[in-house]
């Protein structure tokens, strides 16, 4: 059901935690499975992102997502992190059960929301960046064509 991959991210994950003064924080969930996702950057004054942590309530998939979506962040510019979609999240851990592609939605809305936050307190604006949802659940219908 899932790949080694899904599962050492879910049993080690990685960068779990809070960054104090963060640069952005971003929270996002998916009311329909109840899974929670917070995802906190630092970003240096070049527009890299130095660290990227998280905290998420959730199943395994969302733990797993949330985890490898911070490994894809880390060194990357805000428009190279703009750039991690879900199915990045996905092919990164070699698949998700379709049931489970709503984790990798969470994780790219989470790297959004925490960008966002970031371009309110610099007062800038990222190109391509909407304001983040506070329920992914919205784009469920989307979600079931992959």
């Amino acid at each position: 059901m899932y790949t080694e991959k899904v599962m050492d991210h879910f049993q080690n994950p990685r960068n779990v935690g809070e960054i104090e003064d963060a640069s952005g924080v971003g929270t996002v969930g998916n009311a329909k499975c109840g899974d929670i996702m917070r995802m906190y950057l630092d970003i240096d004054e070049d527009g890299v992102i130095r660290d990227c942590k998280f905290k998420t309530f959730g199943c395994g998939a969302a733990v797993a997502t949330s985890s490898m979506a911070t490994e894809l962040v880390i060194g990357k510019t805000i428009q190279e992190a703009m750039q991690v979609t879900n199915k990045a999240v996905m092919e990164a851990l070699d698949g998700l059960p379709p049931v489970k592609v709503h984790c990798s939605l969470l994780a790219e809305e989470a790297i959004h929301a925490a960008l966002w936050d970031y371009a309110q307190k610099k007062g800038i604006s990222i190109e391509g960046l909407e304001k983040p949802k506070s329920d992914i659940h919205e784009d469920e219908e989307q979600e079931e064509e992959y």
